[in-house]
């Protein structure tokens, strides 16, 4: 191989190793004979001197972190619990948390989540941290954690308790309350429904009996012969052979003929 070629393998060996392409979610740091920059460099391909400077990349698109630890709870319990912790990094103050504290900056959030849970969490009982209140104390530990943070350029956007595992005398205890409380729901809905059942049968019975003292009251003698006089004339109009029987002051007894045959 000629002198040239070996000058030119050299030159695009050169070139090749002085560009770097900083990728989508992420950011690129330079560190010139090791001091650090305070620009960024955004996505892309960009030149510089591998004698002098190197470039640190770091991600700022949203990671997840996860965390297995105990949780002490108010009345002085231990709960199992899986916790993910949702994060990115600000893009503005990522060479200050390069520089103050390093690209292991992971540590720094496990440090501090274990503080602001025990913060947090000492203040609730077990049971809360398995019930609707879930929700506010992963919210409280968030805002804690961000109180120590943000100010490093580390932005917290959520605490997940995915998991809680409750001691097991106490999740039984939970599971038996649980229990009862639907148990005594459905008996008052049971108790419901059977006094709604008997405020009908009384209804209805005040009903009949009303409809009785109005029928009474109404059936007058006067009434009772109109009504008579009606089956009369009713009973003259048909066909056939009958036999009237009555007192002139009664309802009529009446036979057909098909009836007076049979005697």
């Amino acid at each position: 191989m000629s002198h040239s070629k070996i000058l030119i393998a050299v030159i695009a060996s050169f070139l090749m190793g002085s560009c770097t392409i900083i990728r989508p979610g992420e950011i690129g740091v330079k560190q010139k004979i090791g001091k650090l920059s305070d620009q960024v460099l955004e996505e892309g391909a960009h030149g510089y001197n591998p004698f002098t400077t190197k470039i640190i990349k770091t991600p700022i698109r949203t990671e997840n972190l996860e965390i297995s630890l105990n949780l002490p709870s108010k009345e002085g319990l231990n709960v199992k619990s899986e916790i993910s912790i949702l994060y990115r990094l600000e893009k503005s103050k990522v060479p200050y948390l390069i520089e103050t504290v390093g690209l292991r900056y992971e540590n720094i959030i496990r440090s501090v989540f274990r503080s602001a849970s025990a913060d947090v969490c000492s203040n609730f009982l077990a049971k809360d941290m398995h019930s609707g209140k879930r929700g506010e104390i992963e919210a409280a530990i968030q805002e804690e954690m961000g109180t120590n943070l943000e100010e490093r350029g580390i932005v917290v956007e959520a605490v997940l308790m995915k998991s809680i595992a409750l001691p097991t005398g106490l999740y039984r205890s939970i599971e038996d309350r649980l229990e009862a409380e639907q148990n005594a729901l459905k008996m008052q809905f049971t108790l419901e429904q059977e006094r709604l059942e008997a405020e009908r049968k009384i209804i209805e019975a005040k009903g009949s009996r009303d409809a009785q003292i109005i029928l009474s009251e109404g059936l007058t003698d006067e009434i009772l012969k109109l009504k008579s006089i009606e089956a009369f004339i009713r009973l003259s109009e048909s066909n056939g052979a009958k036999l009237i029987i009555t007192d002139g002051n009664h309802i009529p007894l009446v036979m057909e003929s098909e009836e007076l045959g049979t005697k």
